[in-house]
Protein backbone atom coordinates (compact mmCIF):
# COMPACT_ATOMS: atom_id res chain seq x y z
CA UNK A 1 0.00 0.00 0.00
CA UNK A 2 1.16 3.35 -0.53
CA UNK A 3 2.07 5.67 2.26
CA UNK A 4 0.79 9.10 2.51
CA UNK A 5 3.72 11.49 2.40
CA UNK A 6 4.33 14.16 4.85
CA UNK A 7 3.53 16.78 2.06
CA UNK A 8 -0.01 15.19 1.24
CA UNK A 9 -0.90 15.85 5.12
CA UNK A 10 0.50 18.77 5.43
CA UNK A 11 -1.04 20.13 2.28
CA UNK A 12 -4.42 18.76 3.53
CA UNK A 13 -3.70 20.39 6.90
CA UNK A 14 -2.72 23.88 5.38
CA UNK A 15 -6.43 23.39 3.70
CA UNK A 16 -8.05 23.22 7.23
CA UNK A 17 -6.23 25.83 8.89
CA UNK A 18 -7.01 28.10 5.97
CA UNK A 19 -10.50 27.06 5.67
CA UNK A 20 -10.51 28.69 9.67
CA UNK A 21 -8.41 31.95 8.66
CA UNK A 22 -10.35 32.42 5.65
CA UNK A 23 -13.41 32.00 7.01
CA UNK A 24 -13.18 35.03 9.43
CA UNK A 25 -12.42 37.01 6.64
CA UNK A 26 -15.81 36.25 5.13
CA UNK A 27 -17.85 36.10 8.54
CA UNK A 28 -20.95 38.41 8.71
CA UNK A 29 -22.03 39.68 12.70
CA UNK A 30 -24.99 40.33 13.30
CA UNK A 31 -26.80 42.25 16.07
CA UNK A 32 -23.57 44.73 16.34
CA UNK A 33 -25.70 47.33 17.38
CA UNK A 34 -27.28 45.56 20.55
CA UNK A 35 -27.59 47.27 23.37
CA UNK A 36 -26.12 44.94 25.73
CA UNK A 37 -22.82 43.81 23.96
CA UNK A 38 -22.71 39.84 24.66
CA UNK A 39 -26.17 39.08 24.93
CA UNK A 40 -29.38 39.92 21.66
CA UNK A 41 -32.74 39.32 22.68
CA UNK A 42 -34.48 37.05 20.23
CA UNK A 43 -38.37 36.66 21.88
CA UNK A 44 -38.02 34.72 24.69
CA UNK A 45 -34.81 33.17 24.18
CA UNK A 46 -31.39 35.11 25.03
CA UNK A 47 -28.56 34.99 22.46
CA UNK A 48 -25.24 34.81 24.33
CA UNK A 49 -21.71 34.93 23.33
CA UNK A 50 -19.23 33.48 24.34
CA UNK A 51 -15.34 34.66 23.35
CA UNK A 52 -11.45 33.75 23.55
CA UNK A 53 -8.63 32.05 22.19
CA UNK A 54 -7.75 28.60 22.12
CA UNK A 55 -4.76 26.31 21.23
CA UNK A 56 -5.05 23.13 18.97
CA UNK A 57 -3.34 20.22 18.19
CA UNK A 58 -3.98 18.31 15.03
CA UNK A 59 -2.09 14.83 14.63
CA UNK A 60 -2.22 12.70 11.50
CA UNK A 61 -3.67 9.49 11.84
CA UNK A 62 -2.14 6.61 8.85
CA UNK A 63 -4.30 4.15 7.41
CA UNK A 64 -2.42 1.98 5.06
CA UNK A 65 -6.16 0.40 3.61
CA UNK A 66 -6.94 3.59 1.96
CA UNK A 67 -4.04 4.09 0.19
CA UNK A 68 -5.27 7.28 -1.60
CA UNK A 69 -2.85 10.52 -0.40
CA UNK A 70 -5.53 13.05 -1.33
CA UNK A 71 -7.53 11.44 1.73
CA UNK A 72 -6.52 12.09 5.46
CA UNK A 73 -7.34 11.63 8.98
CA UNK A 74 -6.60 13.56 12.04
CA UNK A 75 -7.11 13.53 15.84
CA UNK A 76 -7.69 17.02 17.65
CA UNK A 77 -6.75 17.80 20.18
CA UNK A 78 -7.97 21.88 21.79
CA UNK A 79 -7.54 23.63 24.66
CA UNK A 80 -10.45 26.64 24.57
CA UNK A 81 -9.91 29.73 27.21
CA UNK A 82 -12.05 32.79 28.08
CA UNK A 83 -15.87 32.23 28.18
CA UNK A 84 -15.21 28.95 27.53
CA UNK A 85 -12.97 27.08 29.66
CA UNK A 86 -12.45 23.43 28.29
CA UNK A 87 -10.76 20.87 26.46
CA UNK A 88 -11.89 18.77 23.59
CA UNK A 89 -11.13 15.79 21.58
CA UNK A 90 -12.76 14.43 18.16
CA UNK A 91 -11.57 13.46 14.74
CA UNK A 92 -11.38 14.81 11.48
CA UNK A 93 -11.77 13.55 7.60
CA UNK A 94 -9.85 15.51 4.76
CA UNK A 95 -9.85 15.29 1.32
CA UNK A 96 -7.94 17.39 -0.98
CA UNK A 97 -8.30 17.72 -4.86
CA UNK A 98 -5.19 16.44 -6.69
CA UNK A 99 -5.18 18.62 -9.73
CA UNK A 100 -6.72 22.02 -8.16
CA UNK A 101 -4.59 23.85 -5.24
CA UNK A 102 -6.76 25.61 -3.02
CA UNK A 103 -9.71 23.44 -3.02
CA UNK A 104 -10.61 20.57 -0.52
CA UNK A 105 -12.87 19.46 2.52
CA UNK A 106 -12.64 18.93 5.94
CA UNK A 107 -15.61 17.35 8.41
CA UNK A 108 -14.65 16.64 12.05
CA UNK A 109 -16.63 15.88 15.28
CA UNK A 110 -15.17 17.24 18.67
CA UNK A 111 -16.61 16.69 22.18
CA UNK A 112 -15.89 19.43 24.56
CA UNK A 113 -16.09 19.09 28.29
CA UNK A 114 -15.70 22.38 30.68
CA UNK A 115 -17.68 25.20 31.66
CA UNK A 116 -19.32 27.85 29.59
CA UNK A 117 -20.11 31.15 31.46
CA UNK A 118 -20.15 29.29 34.92
CA UNK A 119 -22.04 25.97 33.54
CA UNK A 120 -20.23 23.29 33.57
CA UNK A 121 -21.06 19.84 31.15
CA UNK A 122 -19.88 18.41 27.88
CA UNK A 123 -21.63 18.98 24.06
CA UNK A 124 -20.56 17.97 20.65
CA UNK A 125 -19.40 20.35 17.53
CA UNK A 126 -20.20 19.37 14.15
CA UNK A 127 -17.44 21.33 11.19
CA UNK A 128 -17.78 20.91 7.49
CA UNK A 129 -15.31 23.19 6.05
CA UNK A 130 -15.35 23.30 2.22
CA UNK A 131 -12.57 25.19 0.37
CA UNK A 132 -13.37 25.78 -3.40
CA UNK A 133 -10.75 27.61 -5.08
CA UNK A 134 -9.34 29.67 -2.16
CA UNK A 135 -12.90 30.52 -1.55
CA UNK A 136 -13.95 28.96 2.02
CA UNK A 137 -17.23 27.82 3.86
CA UNK A 138 -17.10 26.72 7.27
CA UNK A 139 -19.88 25.97 9.36
CA UNK A 140 -19.36 24.46 13.02
CA UNK A 141 -22.23 23.90 15.02
CA UNK A 142 -23.38 22.58 18.16
CA UNK A 143 -24.48 18.70 17.68
CA UNK A 144 -28.78 18.40 18.13
CA UNK A 145 -29.21 17.08 22.09
CA UNK A 146 -25.70 16.69 22.64
CA UNK A 147 -25.69 18.89 26.21
CA UNK A 148 -24.68 17.21 29.20
CA UNK A 149 -24.76 18.50 33.03
CA UNK A 150 -25.73 22.30 33.25
CA UNK A 151 -25.21 22.59 29.68
CA UNK A 152 -28.31 20.38 28.35
CA UNK A 153 -30.06 22.07 25.93
CA UNK A 154 -27.27 23.80 24.03
CA UNK A 155 -27.54 25.31 20.56
CA UNK A 156 -25.36 27.65 18.37
CA UNK A 157 -22.88 27.92 16.17
CA UNK A 158 -19.03 29.13 16.84
CA UNK A 159 -16.94 30.76 14.42
CA UNK A 160 -13.18 30.24 14.20
CA UNK A 161 -10.73 33.76 13.76
CA UNK A 162 -6.74 32.69 12.86
CA UNK A 163 -4.65 36.24 13.29
CA UNK A 164 -1.02 35.87 13.00
CA UNK A 165 -1.13 32.44 13.99
CA UNK A 166 -3.09 32.55 16.88
CA UNK A 167 -6.81 30.86 17.34
CA UNK A 168 -9.70 32.24 18.71
CA UNK A 169 -13.78 31.48 18.71
CA UNK A 170 -16.48 33.68 18.85
CA UNK A 171 -19.34 31.33 20.04
CA UNK A 172 -22.97 32.39 19.37
CA UNK A 173 -25.58 30.10 21.21
CA UNK A 174 -28.61 29.92 23.49
CA UNK A 175 -29.26 27.26 26.43
CA UNK A 176 -32.27 27.36 28.87
CA UNK A 177 -32.21 29.05 31.99
CA UNK A 178 -30.65 27.32 35.15
CA UNK A 179 -33.11 25.94 36.94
Amino acid sequence: MKKRSCAGICAITAICLSLGYAASAYTQKTDTHSPVPNTVQKGEATVKHATGPFDVKLNPQTDDKVGDPSLGRMSIDKQYHGDLEATSKGQMLTAMSADVKGSGVYVAVERVNGTLHGRTGTFALHHTGIMTRGVPQLTITVVPDSGTGQLVGLTGKMDIQIVDGKHSYDFEYMLPEAR
